[in-house]
């Protein structure tokens, strides 16, 4: 009598999301996602690779999935498995919920930081989605997540599968103070979904999304990627996520680190392009 009820929960699903309405906390996972995790085996672990970490002076983890295969490598099995605050990396689903959910009409409404003074002055700046995601900047998505609210905040995360999907009790600081965590193999397998439009949202606002992350073209190869910096939690933890799009192959990427110092920040990006490179995914040179 099981089949019965799982194929009615797929099917309000699927209208739910052709409606752009919402989808209850015990809705069973989009087909995506279910196909997914049918494609998850025991990761390759390289810790071998571990001597990049070293040498930056760092203390961290980098997951990398081959979408086609299906496999995924990581560094630190224990720490790529391990759920921790997204900071800005969530910013990648909250700009998708902010255009699927109208709270930000489209990717050109500029959305007002508030006016007060910010940890940095490039966020001192109302901006539109993409340029939000560019600055990183948090009161612009403080402003969004208001209007999202707890309720909507929820639902989507149920929606997405994304983390933990827990929003807590303060609508503007879930992801930077948690409790949503995510672990770094989690954040490949959204990533996979979002980079090949597999999500269950319209893939009008899945495309904004992608072309926003978008910051390299070169040498045959697509970069796709967004930094994260959690620094109200000790340790502080930095994130660098995303996807690599190279000779008709897809793959997604993440890498987080024990930020002791804010000059730590600066070692994010330069250490996981070594590692994508040591790992075939990027050119050598």
């Amino acid at each position: 009598m099981k089949r019965p009820t799982m194929l009615l929960n797929a099917a309000l699903l699927t209208i739910s999301a052709l409606a752009g309405g919402t989808v209850p906390a015990t809705a069973t996972p989009a087909p995506a996602q279910a196909a997914d995790a049918a494609l998850q085996t025991d990761p390759v672990v390289r810790d071998d690779l571990r001597a990049l970490f070293d040498q930056a002076g760092v203390r961290g983890t980098f997951a990398l999935m081959d979408v086609r295969t299906g496999r995924t490598t990581v560094v630190d099995r224990a720490r790529a498995e391990r759920r921790l605050i997204p900071a800005s990396t969530f910013k990648i689903p909250h700009a998708l919920v902010a255009l699927e959910s109208g709270a930000v009409k489209d990717e050109n409404e500029v959305i007002p930081y508030g006016g007060r003074p910010q940890r940095f002055p490039e966020w001192e700046k109302d901006m539109n989605l993409g340029d939000a995601i560019r600055a990183s900047n948090v009161p612009v998505f403080q402003t969004i997540t208001r209007r999202i609210g707890l309720k909507r905040e929820q639902q989507w995360l149920n929606r997405l599968g994304y983390g933990n999907r827990e929003v807590g009790a303060v609508v503007d600081t879930f992801w930077l103070e948690g409790p949503l965590e995510i672990s770094a193999v989690e954040q490949t397998r959204f990533l996979s979904r979002l980079a090949r439009q597999k999500l269950p949202a319209s893939k009008k606002n899945q495309q904004l999304v992608r072309d926003m992350l978008k910051i390299e073209e070169k040498d045959g190869y697509a970069l796709y990627a967004k930094t994260g910096w959690a620094f109200d939690v000790k340790p502080s933890i930095g994130w660098w996520v995303g996807w690599v799009e190279r000779d008709h192959r897809l793959y997604t990427f993440a890498l987080n680190i024990d930020v002791n110092a804010d000059s730590d920040t600066s070692k994010r990006v330069p250490l996981a392009r070594d590692l994508l490179k040591r790992l075939n995914v990027l050119p050598a040179s």
